[in-house]
């Protein structure tokens, strides 16, 4: 039989059984549905995480150089007691770090954390709780803001301390209803005065945290204002992102000189970018592959790869079946609420319980266990590498 003739006689006798398709391809379409839409999903959350969450904190090809580094996690009492006895980043640090890096982008300052919070009004008009922060001009560059109207804070609004005010986007709309209408208006603040010089585009919110309810000052009228924090933190944009790194070194070795510290001794600062975060996402995700370190700990004290393998099946048998379980549940109540709210008869029967436990005991044993063997079989030294 020709292929073009196989083809054909196929599709004929799909054609003529037309219910058991249906149901052949529906369970392949959902099956296929299901397992693209968790890998879209994970791979969006990877670029959300990494060029919305990143990038609105640090900036885009940007690091900061701060007192306590960004992190999302616990932090034990030890590592935080070290933490509050490092000096504080200050303005005095920030020629070292322009020297030490003259090409890039922009260098700022912004008041350190925690950012306070206030109401600000305008005529008989009140936002709340709207964050106050405090910046050297290079700043709005570091952050890649775009205005919606009006004009940036400058370097003469810093050193004059002048009563001027960059509003962001939710602000201004909510005070104004128009964005353009706030310029050159006066709000409040704190019982102070100040004038809008402009108005930040919009940026949107990052996993339902909006970034435009805020209020810009100069830094030192925000001094001014709320005194000087316990630290302020350094950011250091690049044109590139594969400069960064460099950058970082370089950053590093600038401030261990500001700080005049002697050769062998720890850093009193932080270099960071927001790989924190990041990390903090893919510690998220499920992989037995991440594991390959502990094999490598294990294999180097003497378990075997049998040993490994038992291990790892006994790990992804209880998991499989916790998981098989509780899709049963979901999958029974499911059954009952589409015939209660349906004319549809639905009815669980043994054989598609049977079915269902064995194919997800399968893929949970499949996809446990081959990892671990590829895993078993490394050299212990190059598993321990591993991260």
């Amino acid at each position: 039989m020709q292929l073009t003739e196989a083809i054909l006689q196929a599709l004929q006798t799909v054609w003529s059984h037309k219910l058991r398709s249906f149901f052949t391809l529906l369970g392949i379409i959902v099956s296929v549905a299901f397992l693209i839409a968790v890998v879209a999903v994970i791979q969006g959350m990877n670029a959300y995480v990494r060029e919305r969450l990143a990038g609105a904190i640090v900036g885009v090809n940007a690091f900061q150089i701060r007192r306590d580094p960004i992190q999302v996690g616990f932090i034990d009492d030890e590592a935080w007691s070290r933490i509050q006895r490092r000096p504080i980043i200050a303005p005095e640090d920030v020629p070292y770090v322009e020297r030490a890096i003259p090409d890039a982008q922009a260098i700022a300052l912004q008041s350190g954390w925690p950012t306070p919070t206030a109401d600000v009004a305008w005529r008989n008009r009140t936002i709340g709780d709207a964050f106050v922060f405090g910046v050297t001009a290079p700043y709005q560059i570091v952050q890649d803001y775009r205005l919606a109207a009006g004009d940036p804070l400058t370097d003469l609004d810093v050193r004059e301390r002048r009563l001027v005010a960059v509003l962001g986007f939710d602000v201004a709309e909510k005070l104004f209803d128009d964005a353009a209408r706030a310029v050159d208006q006066r709000v409040r603040v704190r019982g102070w005065t100040f004038t809008i010089k402009g108005v930040i585009a919009k940026k949107g919110t990052v996993l339902g945290q909006s970034w435009d309810g805020f209020v810009m000052l100069p830094l030192t009228t925000f001094e001014a204002l709320y005194g000087r924090r316990q630290t302020t933190v350094i950011s250091v944009k690049m044109p590139a992102a594969e400069q960064v790194a460099e950058a970082m070194l370089r950053a590093e070795e600038a401030m261990r000189i500001a700080h005049r510290l002697r050769p062998g001794q720890d850093n009193d600062f932080t270099v960071d970018t927001a790989e924190g975060l990041i990390s903090f996402w893919q510690s998220l995700r499920m992989s037995v592959t991440e594991r390959t370190r502990e094999i490598g700990i294990r294999k180097s004290l003497g378990a075997t790869r049998r040993a490994i393998r038992r291990q790892f099946l006994a790990e992804s048998v209880t998991l499989s079946l916790v998981g098989g379980v509780l899709g049963l549940a979901a999958g029974m109540a499911l059954a009952g609420l589409v015939a209660a709210a349906t004319p549809l008869p639905a009815r669980v029967t043994g054989w598609s319980v049977g079915v269902a436990l064995g194919l997800g005991l399968t893929v949970g044993v499949l996809f446990g266990v081959y990892p671990a063997t590829r895993a078993a079989r490394l050299d212990p030294i190059a598993a321990l590498r591993a991260e």
